[in-house]
């Protein structure tokens, strides 16, 4: 997902390594920040396949720093490993460590591919909703046992995380197809030989 992260990045213009740590903490959400490290590890493994360049980049005038930055852009063979990455539309897009880098990028993917990936996420989160329902049941039978009640509370909070983030995605779903079918009125019709 990192790979991702850069590419759609470097996709909308070149940025220097700074800027990409940043704006990649942003794509990857609070819980997941990222290093230096592993920035520069990700983008010394993308120079050698090709998929982005670097060039150096004279400080600007007046500028505190007087170092020259190193300026990472798309190439065109980095274009095409992003667009086939977007295009994978299998289980591992709706999976929680990958949904959210999707997500961010989905207004360069096309309509079929956001719709399989988020009917793919809400049918996964239905699965675990139904697990957790079913896990809540349980514990509010042995709740006459004595069962801690914050334990309770995490597993009610759980569920209706679940159920909010499967309401939102719904939504979702209903919005793609509304523009999709409108896109579809709008056509003209074909023209038949």
């Amino acid at each position: 997902m990192l790979e991702l992260a850069i590419l759609g990045l470097l996709i909308e213009s070149p940025m220097h390594g700074y800027e990409l740590r940043k704006q990649v903490n942003v794509v990857l959400g609070w819980s997941r920040l990222l290093s230096y490290g592993s920035l520069y590890l990700a983008l010394k493994k993308m120079l050698k396949a090709g998929w982005i360049a670097e060039h150096v980049s004279a400080p600007e005038p007046g500028a505190v720093s007087r170092r020259q930055r190193i300026v990472y852009e798309l190439t065109p063979a980095g274009t095409e490993q992003f667009r086939g990455l977007m295009a994978d539309v299998g289980p591992s897009a709706w999976e929680d460590d990958n949904f959210d880098v999707r997500f961010a990028f989905f207004s360069r993917t096309d309509i079929g591919a956001r719709l399989r990936i988020l009917e793919g996420r809400r049918s996964r989160l239905q699965e675990r909703l139904d697990r957790v329902q079913q896990q809540l049941e349980r514990t509010q039978h042995q709740m006459d046992r004595q069962i801690d009640r914050y334990a309770m509370e995490l597993q009610r909070h759980g569920v209706e995380s679940v159920e909010r983030e499967v309401r939102w995605l719904s939504d979702l779903i209903n919005a793609e197809r509304r523009d999709e079918s409108s896109r579809d009125s709008a056509a003209p019709p074909a023209q038949t030989p």
